[in-house]
């Protein structure tokens, strides 16, 4: 069960519209490392979740996000506060609400024309939103490494936003949001390494001989870059993999009954390429290269 509370999470203080910082602010809205992508993300992986511990987590998670989807949309309504009114009375000529709604060389129709101001659920290039980006697979240990990758992909867009404003009440606000995607990714962390083993995700372990097997397949005239990724501990790197690494031929087979070999057949026999054929195409027609008869 969900009840409102009427009260934002965080106090948000706008200085002045600006229409086109609302338009930027929808990343973060409808976007894919957004606020209701993460809600949904962490609330299908709660209803799905047996362990007690991690359940109460992904919803208690789940929930802040819409929170703070509902403090993104706040600042997205009142930036565009002014445009809102300037619309839908007609207060300006054309002209200058166009000017005044795109100052500062920002786009902001997306936010202003087709939306009268309101939040909308796209991102910032008007992209609407996509039950695609919730990339739940049903196994935890999988999931919660995918919603520790989503937390600071999503740090670092509130970053980028903090960057693009001089607005101090909307900095303000944008870092509570920013430092709680910190919050989270240490609550998923945690989560993660309580379960052990936690590598390889799932079940089944990898086949040993290539489970710790690096293949150099960036050759060149420079030599192979090595690290901690490609040597030492267990480690075999293979400097000039070549097919198949199996030790088989490399070619794919299949098993099929006598009736369909003589079908394959011929069916190859009836598309055969002529090798001594070289018949005049449109591309010939259209080079101007064709001579006439």
């Amino acid at each position: 069960m969900f009840i409102h509370n009427k009260r934002l999470q965080y106090t948000v203080r706008v200085a002045a519209p600006n229409p086109g910082l609302a338009n930027l602010l929808l990343e973060q809205f409808g976007g894919p490392q957004g606020e209701l992508a993460a809600a949904c993300r962490y609330f299908t992986q709660a209803v799905g979740e047996d362990d007690p511990g991690r359940k109460d987590l992904l919803f208690d998670i789940a929930t802040e996000e819409l929170s703070h989807l509902e403090i993104i949309g706040s600042i997205v309504a009142m930036l565009n506060k002014g445009a809102k009114g300037q619309l839908a009375e007609a207060v300006e000529q054309e002209a200058e609400l166009y000017r005044s709604m795109t100052s500062g060389g920002n786009d902001s129709h997306t936010t202003a024309l087709l939306y009268g101001g309101g939040p909308a659920l796209t991102n910032s290039a008007g992209v609407p939103w996509s039950a695609a980006y919730i990339d739940t697979i049903g196994e935890p240990t999988a999931d919660l490494r995918s919603n520790i990758a989503a937390e600071a992909r999503a740090k670092i867009v509130y970053e980028r936003l903090i960057n693009v404003t001089d607005d101090p009440g909307i900095q303000e606000a944008l870092g509570f949001l920013m430092t709680r995607e910190i919050a989270h990714q240490k609550s998923f962390e945690k989560a993660l390494h309580s379960i052990q083993p936690n590598f390889p995700q799932g079940k089944l372990p990898g086949v040993p001989e290539f489970t710790s097997v690096y293949y150099n397949m960036s050759q060149g005239s420079e030599p192979a870059v090595r690290g901690p990724w490609n040597e030492g501990g267990d480690w075999k790197f293979v400097e000039d993999p070549q097919p198949a690494v199996d030790g088989g031929d490399g070619l794919a087979t299949v098993g099929v009954s006598a009736e369909e070999v003589d079908v394959l057949q011929a069916m190859a026999a009836r598309t055969a390429s002529d090798k001594s054929s070289d018949p005049m195409t449109g591309a010939d027609l259209g080079s101007g290269q064709a001579t006439a008869v």
